[in-house]
């Protein structure tokens, strides 16, 4: 009778320790990187258990592993002979059905459902006694872990223990999905996260201010006429050329010309411009806007001019471009909402060809693809196919497109409607809807 009891005592010493492998798993899993993180930049020693764990996750598993089999194999034997005491031969049958639901409700099923729920909580908990199991069972660890690698060299696997920068990123922009809601505030946070993270994959050439929106003085006209564009001009810092809009070769700002009047007693006689411009910076036009932006701070600089690899100019870029991305629009008393873009009475925009995509996107909220083209009047040439002639109406992705003007092989001006106002409208003769002709 005795035995019987401390057997029975020892399969449930047995069964808790396999519940506490079961749930430690499960806890280190699934707690919260950030917020164990964050407790243990406030020097709370439990977290900080928990990330030296995190950090050494094949012992941890392989610990964990070798515990519940070594419990669970006990389990077997354990309740093997107390069924054969009252069964017989039979009794080893009944012990392998009963140690199999038993373990299964009781050692996996129930602490990891109760580990999953309260995971933070439970890993707090256990982590320090899964330290000290992890020391003491790390020679036996750290020999399985050689061999496992060995065998899956032997089959080409490359055994890879840590995460590289595009799995990181990955992962980055998942935690920011994960916790996106509907909450204003919160989606406008989770916008500007996503912006930072996409800046790497973005060219300067996808946000800079195209050359025929750019503000340039010719260094050739005479005083007056310089002062004049530059006072008249709503930006800080323009473009000074000589012959041909190509050969910049200086950028006036607009404080240095005002001391410089200020020191002729406002006198516009004897001044020289180019002595007060600085060297324009040239960055190619492929330059992504991460790398732009830290070349900005180490510079000290707030305005590139944009160039392709043929050195022509593409445009001008500027820090505030590039800030915008991340935080969206910052506009002044002098900006306007999207430059070329004219709201009309039935739902519909007059815009530029040159109006980039990427303006229009953050500004209505569209869904426009920018991958194969910057501008509006590029993304029509690119799923057309072909260069439309004015009143040809195109329908792409939803949206409606009407050619209202071309020059040469331009598309100056287009007439969109987003999705909601064709749905409203009939189809016009001519059409060609995703492509296809109507």
């Amino acid at each position: 009778m005795d035995s019987i009891l401390l057997n029975l005592g020892a399969l449930v010493i047995l069964l808790l320790g396999s519940a506490f492998f079961s749930s430690s798993e499960t806890a280190l899993t699934a707690a919260s990187k950030a917020r164990m993180l964050t407790l243990a930049n406030q020097g709370f020693k439990r977290a900080i258990v928990v990330n030296t764990l995190r950090g050494r996750m094949e012992q941890v598993i392989g610990t964990i592993l070798l515990g519940n089999a070594c419990v669970n194999s006990f389990i077997a034997i354990l309740s093997a002979q107390v069924f054969a005491l009252y069964f017989g031969d039979i009794g080893a049958v009944y012990a392998g059905i009963a140690a199999t639901v038993v373990i299964f409700v009781l050692g996996e099923v129930l602490p990891k459902t109760f580990a999953i729920n309260h995971a933070d909580r439970s890993a707090l908990t256990l982590a320090p006694l899964v330290l000290t199991l992890v020391r003491i069972t790390s020679p036996i660890t750290h020999v399985t872990q050689l061999i496992c690698s060995g065998i899956l060299r032997l089959f080409g696997v490359k055994v890879i223990n840590e995460p590289g920068a595009e799995e990181r990123i990955e992962e980055l922009r998942g935690a920011i999905a994960l916790h996106a809601g509907t909450d204003e505030e919160v989606r406008e946070a989770s916008q500007m996260l996503h912006s930072i993270l996409d800046l790497e994959d973005v060219p300067v050439s996808d946000i800079m201010v195209h050359r025929r929106n750019m503000t340039m003085i010719d260094a050739d006209q005479p005083i007056e006429e310089m002062v004049a564009e530059a006072l008249q001009s709503p930006h800080t810092r323009l473009p000074i050329y000589r012959g041909q809009p190509d050969n910049i070769i200086g950028v006036l700002h607009a404080k240095a010309l005002l001391r410089a009047i200020q020191a002729n007693q406002w006198k516009l006689e004897g001044l020289d411009i180019l002595t007060l411009a600085s060297a324009p910076w040239f960055i190619p036009d492929q330059t992504n806007l991460l790398a732009q932006l830290e070349a900005f701070r180490s510079r000290r600089e707030h305005f590139a001019i944009v160039v392709d690899e043929y050195g022509a100019l593409m445009g001008i870029v500027t820090l505030e471009d590039i800030l915008e991305e991340i935080v969206g629009d910052i506009s002044d008393e002098h900006d306007v909402k999207v430059e070329g873009v004219g709201p009309q009475p039935d739902g519909s925009f007059d815009m530029d060809g040159t109006v980039t995509i990427r303006d229009l996107n953050r500004e209505f909220g569209w869904r426009l693809p920018d991958e194969e083209a910057s501008t509006i009047a590029g993304l029509v040439l690119h799923e057309a196919q072909q260069i439309p002639s004015p009143g040809q109406v195109f329908v792409f992705f939803g949206f409606r497109f009407e050619i209202l003007e071309r020059q040469r092989n331009q598309l100056t001006r287009l007439k969109v409607t987003p999705p909601v106002d064709l749905l409203a409208a009939a189809p016009a003769t001519g059409e060609k809807h995703n492509g296809h002709a109507a």
